[in-house]
This record gives C-alpha cells, sequence and structure tokens, in this order.
C-alpha cells in the first residue's frame, strides 16, 4: 500500500503532532544532503555523522515548535552548521589542550604517567560537576555550545550581568577546586581546558 504523499509544512505539522512516520520522512528526504554538506565543512565522515544524529535528536526534541517554521530547508542546514562549528572548535581545543598536557606530564613526571584526554575531562567533570546547578548551565552554554552571553541571558531567562557574574563564580570555583586537588602540571592544562575560548 503506497502511503500518502505530504507536503513539508504538512510533515512538519503532523511531526508536531508526534507523528513518527512524518519524522522518518522528514529525515530521509534530508539526511543524504546534510551529511554531505556537514562532510564538505568538516571533512570528518565521523563529525558529519555526529553532527547529522544531534541535529536530527533535536528535530525530534523540539517538534512542537516547527509548524511554525516557514524555511525547514534553510533552519536544518544552519543548525547544522552551528553544530559542526561547535564540534569542530571543541575538538580543535581538545587537540591542542591534550598535546600540552603529554608535554607538561612528560616533563614533571616521565613517559609511563601520561593523562589521557578521558582522565583530564574526568577532573573536569569533577570541577563543574561541583557548581550550582546555574553557574554550570552558564559554564556549559558559553563553553560547550559557544553561546554569548546575549544569547544565554535569553535561554535562561535571566539578565546578560547575571550571566557575566554566573561565569565568573563558576570560572573561580573551577580554578579553586583544580587548585585544590591536582598538581601543578595538570593544574595548568586543566585551567587551559576550562578558560580557553
Amino acid at each position: 500500500m503506497q502511503l500518502p504523499h505530504y507536503t513539508e509544512e504538512e510533515l512538519l505539522n503532523r511531526l508536531a503532532g508526534n507523528d513518527e512516520t512524518a519524522f522518518a520522512r522528514l529525515f530521509e528526504a534530508y539526511r543524504d544532503k546534510l551529511y554531505s554538506f556537514i562532510f564538505h565543512l568538516s571533512g570528518s565522515s565521523v563529525l558529519a555523522e555526529d553532527v547529522l544524529q544531534e541535529v536530527f535528536l533535536k528535530i525530534w526534541r523540539d517538534r512542537s515548535h516547527l509548524s511554525g517554521i516557514s524555511n525547514f530547508n534553510a533552519y536544518l542546514f544552519r543548525m547544522a552548521q552551528n553544530q559542526a562549528i561547535n564540534m569542530l572548535r571543541r575538538q580543535s581545543r581538545e587537540t591542542l589542550i591534550l598535546a600540552e598536557i603529554r608535554r607538561l606530564s612528560t616533563e614533571a613526571a616521565g613517559a609511563g604517567e601520561l593523562f589521557s584526554a578521558k582522565e583530564v575531562q574526568f577532573l573536569l567533570d569533577r570541577a563543574l560537576n561541583s557548581l550550582p546547578p546555574q553557574q554550570k548551565r552558564v559554564y556549559e552554554l558559553s563553553r560547550d555550545q559557544g553561546l554569548k552571553y546575549e544569547q544565554i541571558a535569553a535561554e535562561m531567562n535571566i539578565s546578560v550581568s547575571t550571566v557575566r557574574n554566573h561565569m565568573v563564580q563558576a570560572l573561580r570555583s573551577i580554578r579553586e577546586f583544580i587548585q585544590a586537588s591536582y598538581p601543578t602540571g595538570i593544574l595548568y592544562c586543566l585551567t587551559l581546558l576550562a578558560f580557553r575560548q
């Protein structure tokens, strides 16, 4: 039996009403084009797959708001571009920091005690998890998602000055947590990871 043909607008309306078939159709319609776009942008098939997954997860999570979008194609590609840029920025930062960690830990402790990226991320996660929820959220929106203070303020429904205060306090708390917990070489690397733009 052939399924009925829907316009993109009808698919978005059906998706807003939790129609999984409409979601599957939109995914099929855009998957290859979006993958090619992200791959061309990043040069990485792994990143292209990750971005594709993240974008469509977000589409599903935000499905109740999609019926008002007039140009879904532009919306989808802009979202994919922003997600790819954020992932590339994060990967670049992590690569630089891991290289610095390896250099410093080799100098400080000898080649047998190198720190892995997972270990460093675990240490930073402990520092982040010690923050109050609002500070942690501001930090993550700024550092992980690359949002500006004005965007964070709108997202969290707070003032820009409150965002700034939360960020200052979060960075101070992370720094103090790391200083109290870890040796000097790791402190330097974790500080880089936490504060590099």
